[in-house]
């Protein structure tokens, strides 16, 4: 068909079943339409892709797409050719014959969107396929892969510029990336060589992500408090060390949540069928290292636990983010271990990436400079009483003002604290002892404790010795992490991670000016109870858990995530409006054309059976007022019956 003669507002409903772009998105389009390179910071589950798939329907020729990440492209390619769009991936694996075949229908014109891995971009298959097609736009994915500032620094993407210029006619860039702080995006447009380029920041808060840090005793027992509440949803819990994934996973399920382990331990085969249960719902939890998640792109994840502190706000806020991506309300835990610093610390010193990648050792210190300083502000944000979600945005550059209402802090509520005549004992003791102490030794020193290690300093005999007796040691050591947190106070990036006065604390006291920190007014838990459905009724709820159960038995059959079919929020919307007809369910955000006519039918069967049975046991006065989803095998499978044979009429297999 002509992809050229639709506006972006039609392609956006036919192809993805949505009404109205999402803030942001339709700037972004315009100026890929009008030529002008982009680059793009916008919050994982923000919208991104559809930023560079609409322009590709639009322009004539090719789109590639270069993404770092094999699941990722499988993701996007599966998700665009069940949505009508013609798609292909070229990676590694990939056999040669499907190699190939791929490159031949691509030189065909048979695709509107490749996806590539910046290692292909040279290959002198590749390049030959370059001359052949006509590529209007190379759209780079994870961007922030480019730059030696940022936290997933691969060397390959340097190639990119290169790329760029062996082809015949230079086309528009648009580079996208989740989490960039201002010296990367510096890097970005340098090193992609971007062209006057239009840089739009969408904002990096994810209003439906509720955010909490505990720093529980027992941590295997503060995720099972909160994985307890969550007990019919699906999650991601993110560990420090392949041992604790194993832990968790055997945890859960021994407490009948079905749950595997992920990690680079593991075979290629099991880390396969892992992501593949997750991805199909065949497990609800998976206890994961980092290795996992990137271009994971399954929208119904609810929660996210960390179950150590990560090595980085990038890390986090990108890890966090694949809660929730469907918009709907999702919770991201941390939970804080007083070993979590030191463990990554010496992940960080001991990561093989040092090492290889063709790096100077010039770069390799530069790398491992920023990754300890990065960390040191990911603790911050473990020990500030502030708002969690001001914390974030204020991290990424965004000035926030007030209160979100939707993390922990905020829900449990803090005041600011003048703590000026504190802030001048901790400045007048570190600026005046002979060498600089970390927490431990500090916190005894000011408290007046005769330890083995004071007194062998001779520390017993310093002006400030004791000078906080009247507090206890806990409270200091809690007040010193405030600073730091706070940017009163500063760890050196060495092992020792002693203290020193930052001129923020230095330049409130030379002008007298308070020093104000931020304290929870209640050490209580929170206890809130959140619940997915709430706004739902009874029968809404019922509803929705068949259409779910519906979806599962489509995905099966057509060998795709369940989400591929359609996410959570729009099921929840047929729960809620409950079409009647084509027309009615073409209203329902996120179906779009193609969806329509492949899987329309099969959802309003599901519905108009609910409605009959609704009816028939409202009108008999049944004590059971509802099907329920436990006890409904029967209607169900009746469900499955009826509508599979309306898959045989809409469904090709082979499209997939």
């Amino acid at each position: 068909m002509d992809f050229n003669t639709n506006a972006p507002a039609n392609l956006l409903k036919k192809y993805f079943g949505y009404d109205s772009f999402r803030p942001g998105q339709l700037p972004l389009i315009e100026s890929i339409l009008n030529r002008k390179d982009v680059l793009a910071i916008m919050p994982t589950g923000g919208g991104k892709s559809i930023c560079y798939q609409i322009p590709a329907l639009m322009f004539e020729g090719v789109t590639l797409v270069i993404s770092p990440l094999i699941s990722l492209m499988h993701d996007q390619v599966t998700s665009l050719v069940s949505s009508g769009i013609p798609a292909a991936y070229l990676n590694s694996s990939l056999t040669l014959p499907q190699y190939r075949t791929a490159l031949a229908r691509a030189g065909a014109g048979r695709y509107k969107i490749i996806y590539v891995a910046p290692e292909r971009l040279l290959t002198p298959a590749f390049a030959d396929l370059c001359r052949k097609i006509k590529i209007s736009m190379v759209a780079v994915d994870e961007a922030h892969c480019i730059s030696s500032w940022g936290q997933n620094f691969r060397p390959a993407y340097l190639s990119i510029a290169q790329f760029l210029t062996t082809l015949p006619e230079r086309p528009v860039v648009a580079a996208f990336t989740a989490t960039a702080t201002y010296r990367v995006r510096d890097d970005i447009v340098d090193q992609l060589k971007l062209k006057s380029p239009v840089i739009q920041t969408s904002g990096f808060d994810r209003p439906n992500l509720y955010f909490d840090v505990q720093h529980p005793k027992d941590k295997m027992q503060a995720l099972w408090n909160f994985v307890s509440h969550h007990q019919s949803e699906c999650g991601i819990v993110y560990c420090i060390t392949r041992a604790q994934t194993e832990e968790v996973a055997e945890y859960l399920n021994s407490r009948g949540i079905r749950s595997a382990a992920y990690h680079a331990g593991l075979s290629d085969s099991q880390r396969l069928q892992t992501q593949e249960d997750f991805i199909y719902d065949r497990i609800q939890v998976i206890a994961a290292t980092n290795a996992f998640g990137m271009g994971i792109d399954k929208s119904n994840v609810r929660f996210v636990v960390h179950y150590s502190m990560p090595q980085s706000m990038e890390n986090y806020y990108q890890e966090a983010g694949r809660a929730g991506r469907d918009g709907l309300p999702s919770w991201c835990l941390l939970l804080y271990g007083s070993k979590d610093y030191q463990t990554n610390r010496f992940l960080i010193e001991q990561n093989q990436k040092y090492q290889k990648d063709g790096m100077s050792q010039e770069q390799i210190d530069q790398v491992l400079g920023m990754d300890l300083v990065r960390l040191s502000k990911m603790r911050n944000y473990c020990f500030t009483e502030e708002c969690l979600r001001t914390y974030i945005l204020q991290y990424f550059g965004e000035k926030v003002i007030g209160q979100c209402e939707n993390c922990s802090h905020c829900e449990r509520g803090y005041r600011e604290q003048n703590v000026s005549g504190l802030g001048k004992i901790f400045f007048e003791a570190l600026t005046t002892l002979p060498t600089n102490y970390g927490v431990s030794i500090l916190k005894e020193y000011f408290h007046g404790s005769k330890t083995k290690r004071i007194t062998q300093r001779g520390l017993d005999q310093r002006n400030h010795f004791g000078v906080l007796n009247y507090m206890t040691t806990e409270d200091i050591g809690e007040y010193l992490e405030l600073f730091c947190a706070e940017g009163y106070l500063q760890r050196s990036l060495d092992s020792f991670q002693t203290l020193k006065a930052t001129s923020s604390l230095s330049d409130a006291i030379a002008k007298d000016e308070p020093i104000i920190i931020h304290r929870l007014l209640s050490k209580q838990a929170s206890q809130k109870a959140r619940k997915d459905l709430s706004e739902f009724n009874d029968s809404e709820k019922e509803l929705f858990e068949l259409l779910r159960k519906g979806r599962m038995f489509l995905a099966i059959k057509n060998k795709v995530p369940p989400y591929i079919i359609f996410n959570d929020r729009t099921l929840r919307q047929m729960a809620i409006m409950k079409p009647a007809n084509e027309e009615e369910m073409s209203k329902v955000s996120g179906v779009g054309a193609q969806k329509l006519e492949k899987y329309g039918e099969y959802f309003l069967t599901i519905i108009k059976d609910w409605q009959k049975d609704h009816q028939q046991n409202q009108k008999s006065d049944s004590s059971n007022n509802s099907v329920s989803v436990s006890d409904s095998a029967n209607d169900s499978k009746a469900a499955e019956h009826s509508s599979g044979e309306i898959l045989s009429l809409h469904l090709h297999e082979d499209t997939f």
